[in-house]
């Protein structure tokens, strides 16, 4: 390519639509290990933005040949930007997102790097690997992990287990979303994979917040039966029923996450996240959790 990439090709390459839901993931997080370090707070979020953008930059990169074939119009294939450079870009990201990580915290930094070798793993291996939804869930685990390694309170049992049900809601929307160009009988199993954060915020509170997250759990609940209406209606099985953001409600599933513990200034920043994840994608569509 003679001339610089453009903003543009840079941009899909990044998935940046997603990059909310990223932040999201961070905020909780942090929030469940405590909160403070503020100073800390654009570190964290830098730091994981750049392992999201530097993971789906390599996806392509580990795709291309496969894109050529399948998905001719994504930018490798048209030529927009050659591979190597994709492939350096990649790792160059991932390399300053856990650099970024080391200023939260050493453990941070550790959950970043094993973060980024689950990306490796999950681009290496998706395309026949039937398990590979568990391992994107597994990467916004560490990403909980990374996030509450860096709150005042460090890393506790709050961020990992409310990790783990984010793990399981990212796993389960993936193994929902159709496959191939062709409709199948859609899974109804996965449906219990999205139902784990709310069976998490019953658990793990009590007393009031627990009430505060009955009443919450409706927004989320209400954003699910939205975007599953389709998949789920008879029709003709040769049209592929997309999924509608099932990745916005990730935002949504931190939002649940915080909510019944948290101070009420925080929670309209998640609904805007929320906001902009939706109109990031219909500017930039997005793929992948």
């Amino acid at each position: 390519m003679n001339s610089a990439p453009q903003l543009r090709t840079l941009i899909a390459l990044g998935r940046v639509a997603n990059l909310p839901t990223i932040w999201s993931n961070g905020l909780a997080g942090w929030w469940l290990g405590g909160g403070g370090n503020y100073w800390k707070l654009p570190f964290l979020l830098l730091g994981l933005s750049l392992l999201y953008t530097g993971g789906a930059y390599l996806n392509d990169a580990s795709d291309a040949d496969f894109d050529r074939q399948r998905r001719p119009e994504r930018p490798i294939p048209t030529g927009k930007i050659p591979v190597k450079l994709v492939w350096r870009l990649g790792f160059g990201q991932l390399v300053a997102g856990i650099f970024l990580l080391l200023f939260c915290s050493q453990l941070a930094a550790g959950a970043a790097i094993l973060l980024a070798l689950t990306i490796l793993l999950y681009n290496v291996t998706h395309q026949f690997f039937t398990a590979s939804p568990w391992l994107l869930g597994a990467c916004r685990f560490w990403v909980y992990v990374s996030a509450g390694a860096t709150g005042a309170f460090g890393l506790n049992g709050w961020p990992i287990f409310c990790g783990l049900a984010m793990a399981l809601y990212v796993a389960g929307s993936n193994y929902l979303a159709p496959r191939g160009n062709v409709r199948t009988a859609p899974r109804r199993w996965p449906l219990l994979l999205l139902a784990a954060p709310l069976l998490l915020a019953f658990t793990m509170n009590t007393g009031t917040p627990r009430t505060i997250a009955l009443g919450f759990a409706g927004v989320p609940v209400g954003w699910l039966i939205y975007c599953l209406r389709s998949r789920f209606q008879p029709g003709d099985p040769g049209v592929v029923r997309r999924l509608p953001n099932l990745t916005a409600g990730i935002v949504l599933v931190d939002w649940l996450a915080i909510a019944p513990q948290c101070s009420h200034w925080f929670i309209p920043g998640f609904l805007m996240l929320f906001g902009a994840t939706i109109m990031f994608q219909k500017l930039v569509p997005a793929t992948r959790g």
